[in-house]
This record gives structure tokens, C-alpha cells and sequence, in this order.
């Protein structure tokens, strides 16, 4: 049976994000991984580092994804520094395209009041069509315009995984192939897990497993109401640049392919593909940059959301199981530094990020307002 001080449940990219920031504050952290029969959204994501628009019916949650974005550059050179591995981060700010001049005021409108909400931490700009050329030399005639904001940007979720794996592993953390893990139970001021391969104990438990905490949640007195929305993605060809900044559904990534999304399914577990579907996120692509009409598509996946009810994240300490804990979102990527240098901290004993204090799970049984 194996000790530690931390079991982290999950080893996508929240679960390795708290782990890497435990591990970095010297705690002995094992994390604990289903395997490759996981859903793995975390090897699905689409890679931005976003805030515009983020939080508008619960503001703190761009200030929380504002706190992460403004982490990220040095969590990523820390991460090179130690490991090797660039994760590709690029902070040029990023664009949310408008097809209208009505879709433009509409956009105008909701971020100005997130930004007064927030009390203009939160910035950004409007652009008209040649504005926005400026930007991207290839954009398409029939885009009005764009939001821009300086707080966005993206990465490599896949070199991001990565990174984090082998910066856990360098502070001397483990990462265990456990199969599901089939039960948690107090044992005097410990845990015991009991997974399909191993049992380990650890003195603090923290809930990282996405789709799978709907399970392991109750099991340590919390509640994880989560249910799964697909969204699928195509890649193209490696091509010349055509944008050197990301938008809300395009990207170009550091090896040349242009990725293509998003769609937003309830579709249960099935996190397959479909033509249609697909197809509607190509015509968008290419309305948006017509040189991409006759690129070839190399490859498509579709991948789960981990979702709450409100689409908000979930963090919470049990009360009756101390020392447990439960960490849900569907930007692991966004949020991967805020995660790793604010949460992991209060997970080992600090006060609490005043950003999460809204996202637990008691605003989903009571018919309250939500503080801002």
C-alpha cells in the first residue's frame, strides 16, 4: 500500500495542474489516472487561453480566469525551465468574430458590462472590418468585425499535459495507472483508495477525475452534478501563417495545422463525430478565412465537456470528510495556472482564492442570487 500526502483523483489537466503547484510546494503528491479508457477531455481541447466574455452572470469568474491568464507566461517558462517542454504559449490577444453590425453592438453591450462588473479589470476593444484586416490580413469580407481583448491568447494542451507530467515527476510527485478508482474511505485522519490496480493512502484526497467525479463526489459527503456536452474539432494541414493571433473558433498552432471548432452537443457519453456537424464547422471556418476552402482536413475527434449545470466551475472542501476536496471545470487549459499557483496552496492549508468563494455546489439546491 502506498503513502502520500496528497492523492490527486484524475491526471488530465486539472488534476496534473494541482498536483504540479503540490508537488512545487515540496508535499509528496501522487496523482492517480484511470487510463487510456478515460475520456481524456483533456486531450481533446481546443488549446485557448481565454477571458473575453467569460463570467457574465457570475463576474468573479473572469476575474478567476483573468487571475490564471495573467500567470500563465511565467507557470509556462517555469515549466520549460524545468522539464524542457514549451508549451507554445503566446499571449497576442485574441478576437470573437461578429457577422453583423447588430451581432457587433450585441457583443459591445455585454462586454462593456463585464468589464463595469468587474471594475474594468476586465478590457477589450471593438473593431470594424478594417480594423480587424489589419489583424488578419485573410479574414473574410462577410466578418462586420471582432471584439479584441489583450488578456487572450493560447497553447499546446498537449505539450501543456506533458510539461505538467514531467514537472510533477521532477518534484519527486508519482503518477500511478490505477484504473477506476472504485472507493474512498476514512481511515482515522487518513484516505484510503481502492482503485482496480492498487490501494493507496493518502492523508489529503483531492476529486480531479471530470466526468467521473459524479461518482466518487458522495463518496466524501460532496455533490458533483456534472454532466457531459461534446464538442468537436477538425485540423487541417500544416499552411503558411494566415493567423497569428487566435479567435474563439480558429487557430493556427506552432507546427502550421489551423484547428477548427466548436460545437456544443448533448449527447450523453458518446463523444464520436459527426458529418454534419462537422461540416457546419468548416463552412463557419471558411466564411471566416475563405483560403482555407481548399486546404485539406488531416484528422477530427470529438471530445466531453466536464459541465455544471450553470457551465461555471466547481470547487469545495467537504465538511464532513476533512481533508477532501473536489476540483471541476471545462477550461483546464485557461485555468491550468490559477489551478496550480492559487488553488493548489489553498488545498494545502491557505485561505481560499476569493474568486472561487461562488462555485460550490450549494447554488445549484437553493433558489438564491449568486454573489458577484
Amino acid at each position: 500500500m502506498q503513502q502520500c500526502d496528497f492523492a490527486v483523483i484524475g491526471g488530465g489537466l486539472v488534476g496534473s495542474a494541482i498536483a504540479y503547484g503540490l508537488a512545487n510546494q515540496g508535499h509528496q503528491v501522487s496523482v492517480l489516472d484511470e487510463g487510456d479508457v478515460a475520456y481524456r477531455a483533456s486531450r481533446g481541447n481546443f488549446g485557448l487561453v481565454w477571458v473575453q466574455g467569460k463570467g457574465q452572470e457570475i463576474p468573479r469568474y473572469s476575474q478567476w480566469s483573468m487571475c490564471s491568464a495573467s500567470k500563465w507566461s511565467a507557470l509556462s517558462q517555469e515549466l520549460f525551465e524545468l522539464t524542457g517542454v514549451a508549451t507554445q504559449h503566446h499571449n497576442p490577444g485574441g478576437v470573437h468574430l461578429c457577422y453583423s453590425e447588430a451581432e457587433l453592438a450585441s457583443r459591445e453591450v455585454d462586454l462593456d458590462a463585464l468589464s463595469q462588473a468587474t471594475d474594468r479589470q476586465f478590457s477589450f476593444k471593438m473593431m470594424n472590418h478594417s480594423q480587424l484586416r489589419d489583424l488578419i490580413p485573410e479574414i473574410g469580407e462577410s466578418v462586420t468585425g471582432a471584439s479584441w481583448s489583450s488578456w487572450d491568447g493560447h497553447a499546446n494542451p498537449l505539450y501543456l499535459l506533458r510539461a505538467l507530467h514531467a514537472g510533477i515527476r521532477c518534484h519527486g510527485g508519482r503518477f500511478l495507472a490505477v484504473g477506476k478508482v472504485k472507493g474512498i474511505r476514512r481511515n482515522g485522519e487518513s484516505y484510503v483508495i481502492e482503485s482496480n490496480h492498487q490501494t493507496i493512502t493518502a492523508g489529503r484526497v483531492i476529486l480531479a477525475a471530470g466526468l467521473g467525479n459524479r461518482e466518487l463526489a458522495p463518496q466524501v459527503g460532496l455533490d458533483a452534478p456534472l454532466i457531459p456536452n461534446r464538442g468537436e474539432i477538425l485540423v487541417t494541414e500544416r499552411m503558411r501563417p494566415l493567423l497569428n493571433l487566435p479567435t474563439t473558433y480558429l487557430r493556427q498552432t506552432g507546427e502550421g495545422s489551423i484547428l477548427m471548432g466548436d460545437s456544443h452537443e448533448d449527447v450523453g457519453f458518446n463523444d464520436g463525430t459527426e458529418t454534419p456537424v462537422l461540416a457546419q464547422i468548416a463552412k463557419r471556418a471558411v466564411r471566416a478565412l475563405p483560403a482555407l476552402a481548399n486546404t485539406r482536413v488531416v484528422r477530427s475527434w470529438g471530445a466531453l465537456r466536464v459541465m455544471t449545470p450553470d457551465g461555471y466551475p466547481l470547487y469545495q472542501a467537504s465538511e464532513s470528510h476533512p481533508g477532501a476536496f473536489i476540483a471541476c471545470c471545462h477550461s483546464g487549459v485557461t485555468l491550468a495556472a490559477a489551478h496550480a499557483k492559487c488553488l493548489a496552496p489553498w488545498f494545502a492549508g491557505a485561505e481560499a482564492p476569493s474568486e472561487i468563494t461562488p462555485f460550490t455546489a450549494e447554488r445549484f439546491h437553493v433558489q438564491t442570487s449568486i454573489p458577484a
